[in-house]
């Protein structure tokens, strides 16, 4: 579904990121983790073409989409939650998710999807007339991810889920990840500095360190690696 090939990203005269190459199959939850400035963010702005590589390629469902702009990104079904959540602060719940219906495929109802996303989030419900600045951090949280869900997309790219949030809210964002990947096959690339948490969810990860994959392997090779036991599980 997602492939990438020896991509570099630089910023300015600092490359970012070094020959890049990783790949994610329909319906897998593929995880990337690594320290705070690994280059793990930029890979996801990369993908959603808010930054442009200068070298490689990315190739989702066979259309080459380095060069694209974020919109046509979208538009292809490749969405993202990001670490910051962006959402709309003085706009209320319902509102939010209607800015997120405008990559829906012509002829599908804006109202019905927000209705069905509503059914993985009771509290999004509650609250759909409450402005998003008055939102819980963990509300915020749901809200951002609910509205990258809004445009039915084929695959989410979900960067730091669990930041800052009380373990019964990170819970549940699990709860309704599986639930979506169970209904809809959701395919999922996830950022995550909680390694323990990102190698329990996804099948598979990519170890990045300083704009380098330095490993890669199934989550229980990944446990067993020498690297991530002493560098992010604290072994």
């Amino acid at each position: 579904m997602l492939s990438v090939n020896h991509l570099d990203v630089f910023y300015g005269n600092v490359q970012a990121l070094r020959d890049i190459s990783i790949q994610v199959e329909r319906g897998e939850i593929v995880t990337l983790i690594g320290a705070n400035g690994a280059g793990k963010t930029t890979l996801l702005m990369a993908l959603s073409g808010i930054c442009q590589p200068k070298s490689g390629s990315i190739r989702f469902l066979d259309f080459r989409i380095d060069g694209l702009k974020p919109h046509r990104v979208v538009r292809l079904g490749l969405a993202q939650v990001s670490q910051s959540r962006n959402l709309f602060p003085d706009l209320t719940v319902f509102e939010n998710l209607e800015m997120g219906a405008y990559a829906l495929a012509r002829g599908e109802s804006a109202e019905e999807r927000i209705d069905q996303i509503y059914g993985y989030f009771d509290i999004l419900h509650k609250r759909r007339n409450q402005r998003a600045a008055l939102l819980s951090g963990g509300e915020q949280q749901m809200l951002a991810f609910a509205r990258a869900l809004i445009s039915n997309p084929k695959m989410l790219l979900l960067d730091e889920p669990s930041e800052g949030l009380a373990p019964k809210i990170v819970q549940e964002l699990l709860r309704i990840i599986q639930k979506l990947r169970e209904e809809n096959r959701l395919t999922i690339l996830l950022v995550e500095q909680n390694a323990v948490l990102a190698l329990e969810l996804a099948e598979r990860g990519y170890v990045l360190e300083t704009g380098s994959i330095v490993g890669s392997g199934t989550t229980e090779e990944l446990l067993n690696s020498e690297i991530v036991k002493k560098a992010y599980l604290g072994i």
